[in-house]
Order: structure tokens, then sequence, then C-alpha cells
């Protein structure tokens, strides 16, 4: 789940009663690239009964590919994980000037200083989705999800390619502070053949990935299953999330996730 200390629409706290109210039981903010939200969840979850693990969503490069692992169960003060995403952040900044010179050429002027409006004015939280709710308000677009079909990807105007951490990085800030590295939606990130996928899949796992997300809002029912076998197949637990951003951006209801399925581990059996 996502909140508005990266590019979710709501408070940290009113994202863990949003989940509460659904019947969460166990939850994870997971934040891209970014830890600020941690403490206000991590109150709100256990005022609310819940059971609180902390999470980010770290963004990564592989072979011009982006990918998103998820790391769970971490300590927030290790140094190399702070340092890491702080270097995020810096170009995650640098990213957002790019997209909007990119959205001035195409005749969509000022949408820097109106991205960041809807950011909270943190400009290393900037992301192509606060973009995206500007395009919505300018009605450019329908919707958030609608906007990603004319505009913010290849091809398309305001796409601007990035280079984020590579996987080692990733995977090595997360298991380095005592978490558990997840590869995040798989189905949504691998768009070439099944070899790519499958040697990404053994390089994550060489790396010390241990779970991979099988249930999101990202996946259809059929990658439902050839998730669960790949989960499987290579000995990985499994997670399940909404990947809720807000009640009219996402697929999933925060809270109201499908349970895994049958004969798989899931990934909160390794917090104890």
């Amino acid at each position: 789940m996502h909140s508005s200390c990266s590019d979710g629409a709501l408070a940290p706290s009113d994202v863990m009663a949003r989940a509460a109210y659904h019947g969460a039981t166990v939850v994870a903010l997971t934040d891209h690239d970014q830890l600020a939200g941690l403490d206000e969840a991590r109150a709100a979850a256990q005022a609310l009964g819940m059971r609180f693990v902390n999470g980010v969503e770290i963004s990564v490069t592989w072979r011009a590919i982006t990918l998103h692992i998820v790391g769970l169960n971490f300590d927030t003060q290790s140094p190399e994980l702070v340092n890491g995403l702080q270097v995020m952040a810096q170009g995650r900044a640098q990213r957002a000037q790019k997209i909007a010179d990119q959205l001035a050429q195409a005749g969509v002027e000022g949408m820097f200083e109106a991205a960041l409006v809807h950011a909270g004015g943190r400009v290393d939280l900037l992301s192509r989705t606060h973009f995206a709710r500007e395009l919505v308000a300018r009605k450019k677009a329908t919707s958030v999800r609608s906007v990603f079909q004319d505009y913010l990807v290849a091809g398309k105007p305001g796409y601007v390619s990035h280079e984020w951490c590579s996987l080692a990085q990733a995977v090595g800030w997360i298991t380095g502070a005592g978490g558990v590295a997840v590869f995040a939606h798989p189905g949504r990130c691998i768009h070439a053949h099944e070899g790519d996928e499958l040697e990404l899949l053994h390089e994550f796992v060489a790396l010390g990935g241990r779970a991979i997300e099988v249930v999101t809002g990202s996946h259809s029912k059929n990658q439902y299953k050839k998730y669960t076998q790949i989960a499987q197949d290579f000995g990985l637990f499994a997670s399940r999330g909404s990947d809720f951003h807000s009640s009219n951006e996402s697929k999933m209801e925060a809270g109201k996730v499908p349970e895994l399925p049958h004969g798989l581990i899931g990934v909160e059996s390794l917090f104890g």
C-alpha cells in the first residue's frame, strides 16, 4: 500500500484505517523509495490492532526494464538503506524536471510546479503519478490510469527514461538491513520473452531474494496461477498486496486482498 509520502493519495494513518476497516490483520506500508511514512503508519496500525511490518518499494533498472523490489521487516536505521534511498530521491527530482520539460515541449506547460503541489511540496517524492493527477485535473485525460495511454510512457509526451538502482543494490540494501526482498508484481514488469523472466528470477534468488508477490491488484487470475508455480519452482515465499494508492486509482481496495493460492507459504511466516 502507498501513502501521500510517495504517490498515494492518503496520509499513512488514513491508509491504515482503510485497511483495518476492510479486515486486514498484517499490513505494510510500501512507499516508493521512501521511509518517511512508516512511523505514522506503524502507530496507526498498532492502535487499530493490526500487526505492522516495515516496508518500502525500491525502483530498479534491469536491462532497461523498470522493476520494483519490496523490502519487508527491515531495520529503518540501516545506513546503507537510508543512504541508498537518499540517492534515489535526488534522481527522482532530476527526472521530474525532465518530465516537465518534455511536457512543455508538447504544449503542456507549468507541470513541474503543478505536480509539486500534488506531491505536497516535496520534490524528492515527485513521481509520474503526480504528473498524471495534474493532467487529469487539466482534462487531458479522464483518469490517472488513462493518462498512461497518451502521456508519460515510451513514445508519448512526457516520457523520460531513467536509470534507477541495480537489482543487486536493492536486494543488498534490504537484506543488509535484516529484511526480506520481495519481487513485486512481476507480471507487470516483464514484457519480453519468458527466458528473460527466468533469468531475472535466477539472478534475484542468487542475490538473496526470498519472496515473490503472487496476489496483487496488478495480476490477473491466470497470473496468480503462473506465479504460484514460479514460487514453488524457485522455493520462494509468497506475498499478497493491494498496491493501493487511492479509491479511484487502484484495482484492489486496501485490506480486501484475496487469500494466497493453496500450497504457498506466506512471507509473513518469516517474521516470527
